[in-house]
C-alpha cells in the first residue's frame, strides 16, 4: 500500500494531492478531489473515499450525506508521485447534480464495461424473470450456443451489406459473449490483457 509520505505535496495545495476517482467497472472518470494525510489514511482504513474540503477545511467522506459512497478497489500513484488514481465502486450518483460523473458529456464512455457490471450483478443476485438469469441457469452449453447463433447472424448481415442489422446482431453477440465470459469466471479485463500481450 502507498504511504502518504511517499507523495509529493509541494506542487498543488500545500500538504495535499489531487485524487482522481475512476469507476472500477466501467473505467469512467467520476470526479476529482483533494486528500491530505488524514483524508488518505481514513480512505485506506475505512475503504470509503474521503477527501479534505478546502472550502470547509475539514474531512468529508463521499456519500456521508447521500449514502452514495465510493468503495475503494485500488489506489495507485502517478510517475511524479504527486497524484493519486483511485478505482472505486460507486453506490449511486457521484455528482451533486445527480449525474453518475462530474464530467458531463461522457455518459456513454465505457458502456460495454458498464453492461458487464450489470451482467455480473445479475449473476450474483439471479433476479427472477431476468433473461440473463435464465441464461446462467441453463449453463455454459446454452450460453455458448447463443454466442454461436449470434455470431452466424452477425456474419450473415455483414455479407448482405445490411449495416443496420449488422449493428443489431453484433450488439446481441457482444452481450451473449459477456454472459459467457462471466459464466466462466472471466471478464473483459482478461481479453484486454491477452490483446495487450499480443500487441507487445
Amino acid at each position: 500500500m502507498i504511504k502518504f509520505s511517499e507523495l509529493d505535496t509541494t506542487k498543488n495545495c500545500e500538504g495535499m494531492v489531487p485524487a482522481i476517482i475512476q469507476d472500477d467497472n466501467t473505467l469512467q472518470v467520476l470526479m476529482l478531489g483533494y486528500m491530505n494525510a488524514e483524508a488518505y489514511e481514513k480512505t485506506v482504513s475505512t475503504g470509503k473515499v474521503t477527501f479534505y474540503s478546502r472550502t470547509r477545511q475539514c474531512l468529508w467522506t463521499k456519500g456521508e450525506t447521500s449514502g452514495h459512497f465510493l468503495t475503494v478497489k485500488s489506489i495507485a500513484k502517478d510517475c511524479d508521485n504527486d497524484t493519486l488514481l483511485i478505482r472505486a465502486i460507486p453506490a449511486g450518483a457521484v455528482c451533486h447534480t445527480g449525474s453518475k460523473t462530474c464530467f458531463n458529456g461522457r455518459e456513454t464512455e465505457g458502456f460495454i464495461k458498464e453492461l458487464q457490471s450489470v451482467i455480473q450483478g445479475r449473476h450474483r443476485e439471479m433476479p427472477e424473470g431476468s433473461y440473463t438469469t435464465k441464461l446462467f441457469t441453463k449453463g455454459v452449453n446454452k450460453i455458448a450456443q447463443k454466442v454461436g447463433e449470434e455470431a452466424v447472424e452477425t456474419v450473415i448481415e455483414a455479407i448482405d451489406g445490411n449495416n443496420e442489422r449488422l449493428v443489431y446482431e453484433a450488439s446481441d453477440l457482444i452481450y451473449h459473449l459477456l454472459v459467457l465470459l462471466e459464466n466462466q469466471g472471466l471478464s473483459l479485463t482478461d481479453i484486454e490483457e491477452e490483446l495487450t500481450r499480443r500487441h507487445k
